[in-house]
């Protein structure tokens, strides 16, 4: 069931937007070679429980697509890990491709953002290009995120920037609605017909979240933690979510990091 927000429950909705903007945008900043993954969970574990209405969506989450719960703080998703990365006792090391997914509820309004970045001082070309590609498809998906239009032309223009790069679309996992759950309708493929689907409308408010391999758009689970996704042929990934509401005015970016 899509459900539509009022203009005062999307104010409530803001804080949660920039307290993971706020937390991503500090991690962006401080995560480097050497750092393990565990430090960067319990840094959002510490944020959560210093912020007064702040809950985990991850911790005890068991969705039919993940293994029992997920017991973690934030997705730390490396190199071939491309989703749902769990945090294990791995430091970074310099050239890793690190995506960064969380999701919080503040005051029972859930916010849902992700971002990739390359630590060191020599990040690959290749890498860079991967994640410009995810960025370049989640601001172009974002302007056309308005009342009248369709949820295909979200989808539509997610595929056509990952074509233009040359980067296969998988169609498995892809955005998805959010209010008081992180996960909610409607889905939002990252490749679709344009002018089709949903009509949006004043209210709706979803996650949008491009995502894609560098050679393949095949995805296995990794059996030792029964949640991380990680590409068949071991080719890197890069994951950028926002999320947003969509009004009358033109698409709020909850989770926006540039102003903070």
């Amino acid at each position: 069931m899509i459900e539509l927000k009022t203009p005062r429950e999307i104010e409530e909705m803001k804080p949660a937007g920039r307290f993971v903007a706020g937390i991503l945008k500090e991690l962006q900043e401080t995560t480097k070679v050497g750092t393990n993954l565990l430090e960067i969970d319990e840094f959002v574990h510490k944020k959560i429980v210093d912020r007064k209405g702040a809950e985990s969506c991850y911790v005890d989450y068991a969705p039919d697509f993940g293994t029992g719960p997920f017991a973690h703080y934030i997705c730390t998703s490396v190199n071939d890990a491309v989703l749902h990365g769990v945090p294990y006792d791995y430091s970074l090391k310099d050239g890793d491709l690190v995506s960064l997914d969380l999701a919080i509820s503040v005051d029972g309004w859930v916010a849902d953002s992700a971002v990739s970045f390359v630590v060191g001082k020599d990040p690959d070309p290749e890498d860079l290009r991967l994640i410009k590609c995810t960025e370049e498809a989640l601001a172009a998906a974002i302007d056309v995120a308005k009342p009248g239009n369709r949820l295909g032309d979200i989808s539509n223009t997610i595929g056509d920037i990952a074509r233009e790069y040359g980067y296969p679309i998988n169609l498995e996992f892809g955005g998805h609605g959010v209010g008081h759950i992180m996960h909610g309708d409607p889905h939002v493929p990252n490749d679709g017909r344009a002018h089709h689907g949903y009509k949006l409308r004043e209210g709706l408010v979803i996650a949008i979240e491009p995502w894609f391999l560098k050679t393949t758009d095949e995805i296995y689970q990794d059996q030792k933690d029964g949640w991380t996704l990680r590409s068949s042929d071991g080719s890197r990934g890069a994951h950028s979510e926002h999320t947003i509401a969509i009004t009358e005015n033109g698409p709020i970016i909850f989770t926006d990091r540039t102003n903070l």
